[in-house]
């Protein structure tokens, strides 16, 4: 198999590269739009991608790419597509075909456009808008944004929260807030961009550890109390260690890409153990895992509070947008005195902020009803949905030969293809 992969993209690359040559010397005609590097601005793309998307991408891009006109659920309507030469333009056909969804984040099939929530936040639209169009930090906010911050605290099992209307930036802003130069950030090798891009923006020190290796994370650790700093002298010339200012862990609940889910009672231990931060990316995890849908500590029935800093998504379980960090309230205040996405990010539309709030008012009550053992609520009937779907993929694929990755428990199913001709059937 391996073989037979590395067969199959030589050929397309082989391909590629005799299809470049004939285009430049005019024997070939061209469909690919150049970008020219303008003075002053980098190129948006290497070499190499250009190659890759020109060559190899477009080849295949009619497999995917393609316009949705329903909600995400279990079975998506698709804009049909006519391609013309290359893949390199195409036209709408007027026809819609009936799909069945594999690449939804929608766990909980929130995501529909009919029923009572759906109904309760079409009459909100004609009174409050789409937006507020400025940040909390200029007009300030409204009362059913700080109920909803409360709700997430609650929800947590922490002390407060802070939301925040856009995913990538509830970590790209908020990070920087956290550490910066003098302290030390390490990180799994298979973190999200938004991760980088925060610790990036911080000025910390970065180091990462094998994914989900939690011997090599206690070597780092152990590392970076013993020598810490690098590369500091005193008045004298001399080589000083200076500790770290802090030194802060930072891990995904369940990684996207990979389908694996950390190993939280285990980070939690080293954590402790090295005195270091713990900052937790539950973006794919809070509402889809654990018997309460509370995320990986609910899971692994860990304290949350034993996780210094939680961050999610509404994205994802909660069919919304935007995301949030919950923690202490001594974080949580910094945070919002001192992170770009309370001066520069419009504030969460109230529509969005009633669809989250009714699905955690839904979580909330959860709890309610199996203290009183009534019967299970809507949520709770979903949560279990979804891991018995879950379990029964994985095993129906392997059943078929497939190779999936990632954890048995995990929503997130990677499946891997290996030979790119085996997408067009």
């Amino acid at each position: 198999m391996i073989l037979c992969n590395y067969l199959c993209h030589g050929t397309l690359f082989l391909f590629g590269h005799l299809n470049d040559f004939l285009r430049r010397h005019g024997l070939l005609q061209s469909f690919e739009k150049v970008e020219r590097n303008r003075d002053g601005y980098n190129a948006l793309f290497s070499s190499f991608a250009t190659f890759y998307i020109r060559n190899i991408i477009h080849r295949l891009i009619d497999m995917w790419c393609h316009p949705i006109s329903s909600v995400p659920g279990a079975v998506i309507d698709i804009l049909e597509r006519k391609y013309g030469p290359y893949n390199a333009s195409w036209k709408y056909t007027g026809r819609t075909i009936k799909a069945i969804n594999m690449g939804s984040y929608n766990y909980l099939g929130y995501a529909e456009n009919e029923g009572p929530r759906i109904e309760a936040i079409r009459d909100e639209l004609p009174k409050f808008g789409v937006g507020l169009g400025s940040s909390p930090n200029e007009l300030g906010t409204f009362d059913k944004f700080v109920q909803l911050e409360t709700q997430v605290a609650q929800f947590l099992g922490v002390e407060d929260s802070v939301v925040i209307g856009m995913g990538f930036a509830t970590n790209a802003l908020c990070l920087p807030c956290l550490f910066g130069p003098g302290s030390l950030v390490i990180s799994d090798q298979n973190n999200h961009a938004s991760l980088i891009l925060g610790c990036k923006l911080s000025g910390a020190k970065v180091q990462v550890f094998k994914h989900n290796d939690m011997n090599h994370l206690e070597k780092l650790l152990r590392n970076a109390i013993v020598y810490g700093q690098p590369n500091k002298t005193n008045s004298l010339g001399e080589v000083s260690r200076v500790p770290w200012k802090k030194i802060i862990i930072i891990v995904e609940g369940i990684y996207s890409m990979e389908g694996t889910i950390v190993n939280l009672p285990e980070v939690i231990r080293l954590k402790k153990r090295y005195k270091a931060y713990l900052y937790m990316d539950e973006a794919h995890s809070i509402g889809a895992m654990g018997s309460r849908g509370r995320g990986i500590c609910d899971y692994y029935g860990c304290d949350p509070r034993d996780v210094d800093i939680l961050m999610g998504t509404f994205t994802k379980s909660f069919a919304a947008a935007g995301g949030y960090i919950a923690g202490s309230k001594r974080i949580i205040d910094y945070i919002r005195s001192s992170s770009p996405s309370f001066y520069y990010c419009t504030t969460m539309a109230r529509p969005i902020v009633h669809q989250i709030s009714y699905i955690l008012d839904q979580f909330l009550a959860m709890d309610k009803n199996n203290n009183q053992n009534k019967a299970m609520c809507d949520v709770q009937q979903r949560i279990v949905q979804l891991r018995k779907n879950t379990h029964f993929f994985r095993q129906k694929l392997k059943e078929l030969g497939f190779h999936i990755d990632g954890d048995d428990d995990s929503p997130v199913v990677p499946i891997m293809v290996y030979s790119p001709s085996l997408l067009k059937y």
